[in-house]
């Protein structure tokens, strides 16, 4: 700031001393254009931050209600504003007028490949308004059988050596698909516990994960989630994740709804991803399967590296809700191998409708039936695909299956 206001003095001085010329003024100009750099680098740069309402508990109800809520569109567009910064026009005797602006500007961002949209194109017959609607309301009634159950003794059964299923787990998504059939009888359902059923013919395919993060919910740690997410044609259409926060004595929820076009919402209130472009400014997040496979030996190399060149990498064992973090704009990335369509179909289209990006993590165009997901807030995406591309590139040059999974035989779709 010194040499800021000695170089003003510099400028003053001069024009007092040479009023009456006026052949000087490109070199007013280029002090003047020091100075602007100097004022540059000694002011910084913020984002404000945009934060959801305070997390409500889910209400109770006797029965699911199949209209949209209306605040989840009447949210007016939040805009964003510059909050720090400000411009100043100097005139110095009617001879020169600059305007000097003091807001510092965001290092250089290269061009960006321009990733495959994942959200349907079209969510067919039936409105996103109403597939959003049953969406929220299904998830919301799987919640209430999780917040019903959280803290108490559960009843855990293995399907591998440390993958548990509860009881709570299969309530919920009993509930879950109560909603669903009762309101479209005619498409396609894939559970985490109760597999496929339905029709396969349908265009929509309904992803329900009723306990996204059970470990986590068995031993009372924040975080896990409901999430229910429904495709078109392959594509999400619609999605929510109700996620449980807090711990014991004190448990909430928030929601996260997001419909293809529509935006993406926190409790009502529109969410956007965060606007980081330094990889070591950063906040990331990553997962590990049960399987101690060759995957999981890459990402555990993959942990170490980001841990080195960022600001942290978590693990908090749930993918919805990683994924409603990134949309939430308080991590920039988040990425896991041998995710299931119902760990994904929510998630993802709440990344991409709140301005992220997602892809395979060889940079691959992505499908909910993938095997890998990557999804940051966008700016950072090629950044992070170059430590994460290679290493996943050796993995199916070894001859690891990276084919689509899960997809329901005969279920058409675009992707």
């Amino acid at each position: 700031m010194i040499r800021i206001l000695s170089s003003y003095n510099k400028i003053y001085s001069s024009l007092k001393k040479n009023n009456s010329q006026t052949n000087r003024p490109h070199r007013l100009i280029n002090n003047l254009s020091t100075i602007e750099m100097e004022r540059c680098l000694v002011s910084s740069t913020h984002t404000p931050l945009r934060f959801s309402q305070i997390p409500r508990s889910i209400s109770l109800f006797n029965c699911p209600k199949l209209t949209l809520p209306s605040s989840s569109f009447a949210i007016p567009h939040l805009r964003r504003g510059f909050r720090d910064g400000f411009c100043k026009t100097l005139s110095f005797n009617s001879m020169l007028t600059r305007t000097l602006c003091t807001k510092a500007v965001l290092s250089e961002i290269p061009n960006q490949k321009k990733y495959s949209k994942v959200a349907a194109e079209s969510t067919g017959p039936i409105s996103s308004n109403q597939l959003l609607g049953v969406v929220e309301t299904a998830a919301k009634t799987g919640a209430e059988v999780v917040m019903d159950a959280v803290n108490k003794p559960q009843n855990i059964v293995y399907k591998g050596l440390t993958d548990l299923v509860t009881d709570t787990d299969k309530m919920g998504e009993v509930a879950i698909l109560e909603v669903v059939t009762k309101n479209f009888k005619d498409h396609l359902i894939l559970g985490e516990e109760g597999g496929l059923i339905g029709d396969s013919s349908s265009d929509y395919l309904w992803c329900i994960d009723p306990l996204d993060g059970t470990t986590n919910f068995a031993h009372c740690y924040p975080s896990f989630a409901v999430s229910v997410g429904v495709l078109y044609k392959g594509k999400p259409a619609a999605g929510a994740v109700v996620e449980f926060v807090g711990g014991p004595m004190c448990w909430n929820t928030r929601t996260f709804s997001a419909a293809a076009g529509g935006g993406a919402f926190c409790n009502g209130q529109k969410i956007q991803v965060s606007h980081t472009d330094k990889v070591e400014q950063s906040l990331l997040v990553t997962g590990f399967g049960y399987e101690h496979d060759d995957a999981w030996s890459t990402n555990i190399e993959l942990f170490k590296e980001f841990t080195d060149v960022s600001r942290g990498v978590r693990r908090l064992g749930a993918a919805a809700v990683d994924m409603c973090h990134v949309a939430l704009g308080i991590v920039e990335a988040y990425w896991e191998y041998r995710l299931k369509p119902w760990d994904m179909a929510a998630g993802v289209l709440m990344v991409e409708e709140a301005g992220g990006v997602v892809s395979c993590m060889d940079d691959g165009k992505y499908s909910v039936f993938d095997r890998s997901v990557l999804v940051s807030n966008g700016v950072l995406h090629d950044k992070l695909l170059e430590r994460i591309g290679p290493p996943t590139d050796k993995l199916k040059n070894k001859g690891i299956d990276f084919s689509l999974w899960f997809k329901p035989e005969n279920y058409h779709t675009d992707c």
